[in-house]
């Protein structure tokens, strides 16, 4: 049996690896998942604001008026909410480049266009094999368009396709009017893949105390179908490689998540609950189906479930959502 693929470029063993998560924060941890399978190893982002943050805490340092960099300050976050330094960040990814064996997938999460270029740069320098670009735009502002936000963030990812040699991802939400649009857009750009998709960690609201509730509570099942729907609409246009990320948990998610179009198959949330070991399970369960069900290649798995090769196309349309409201009836 055939597991090998290819993802942005890359030569892998198999389509599954861990996604961005902080499994990756040491180096035993990273041995452990090479161990149980791990066709690539995705590091968790470095986050602009915590490069801004210490660059800022050295000026602070070195100034003698204690109070110049206040204001400036109340923009970031505290250091403390940082797991990595900066510098940590990148010492870390080249220590796990020269320990393990299979392509190391650094991730950065910007807000400026400079800042996706310098670190951009940094990470490819510190050895990453390939760079996931992780797109998190929250905008409140009534001025700001969708139209003017997607072309930023298509300018942002050919300014940085532009400067660096490794293979681009970008790491998507679900939250696009035109998806398929703009996943063609970004290919046009130069990306190499796209990562379906990022999950949002959103505050919840005490109405007793009056105060915001942040709480992080890791995906279930549930939460692939959105992915399998947008996988299957995005995959028969092709441009570069798909990336399933989020929902992730059994070894028939995995075989749906190719099914639907993806190359490759991120797993987080499975693994931070059972340990890296999970993902050998994962990998011998997809191989065990794929046995039983006269598979010779992960290949002919790949895409064959999607928009323009399903059964029934009109699964993933508007139609499926009318003709389930229709044909619903409540119990007495």
């Amino acid at each position: 049996m055939k597991l090998a693929t290819k993802y942005l470029g890359l030569d892998l063993a198999h389509p599954l690896m861990p996604g961005a998560s902080p499994l990756a924060d040491d180096l035993d941890s990273v041995r452990r998942l090479e161990d149980a399978g791990a066709a690539a190893i995705v590091m968790r982002s470095l986050f602009e604001e915590q490069v801004a943050l210490e660059s800022l805490g050295a000026y602070q340092h070195m100034d003698t008026h204690g109070d110049m960099f206040a204001e400036a300050q109340s923009y970031f976050p505290s250091t403390d909410v940082f797991a990595l330094r900066a510098d940590a960040y990148l010492d870390l990814l080249h220590r796990i480049r020269s320990s393990v064996g299979v392509p190391v997938i650094a991730s950065l999460n910007g807000t400026t266009k400079g800042g996706w270029l310098q670190y951009a740069r940094q990470l490819e320098e510190a050895g990453a094999h390939a760079l996931e670009l992780n797109l998190y735009s929250l905008q409140s502002s009534q001025a700001i368009s969708a139209a003017q936000i997607e072309q930023a963030q298509i300018e942002i990812v050919r300014e940085v396709v532009s400067s660096v040699r490794i293979p681009i991802a970008v790491k998507l939400s679900p939250f696009y009017t035109g998806l398929p649009h703009f996943v063609a857009e970004l290919f046009k750009a130069g990306a190499r893949g796209v990562v379906l998709f990022n999950r949002f960690y959103q505050p919840d609201i005490d109405e007793e105390a009056l105060d915001n509730v942040l709480e992080l509570h890791l995906s279930t099942p549930a939460e692939l179908l959105m992915r399998l729907r947008w996988l299957a609409i995005v995959s028969p246009h092709g441009g570069g490689s798909l990336a399933c990320s989020g929902g992730v948990h059994r070894p028939t998610d995995v075989i749906k998540a190719l099914m639907a179009g993806a190359n490759v198959v991120q797993v987080v949330s499975s693994l931070l609950q059972n340990g890296p070991s999970q993902l050998r399970k994962l990998l011998d369960g997809m191989s065990q189906w794929m046995e039983a069900h006269e598979y010779e290649d992960v290949n002919q798995l790949v895409g064959c479930m999607n928009h323009a090769r399903s059964p029934n196309p009109s699964a993933y349309e508007r139609a499926n959502y009318i003709r389930l409201l229709s044909t619903f009836h409540p119990k007495n």
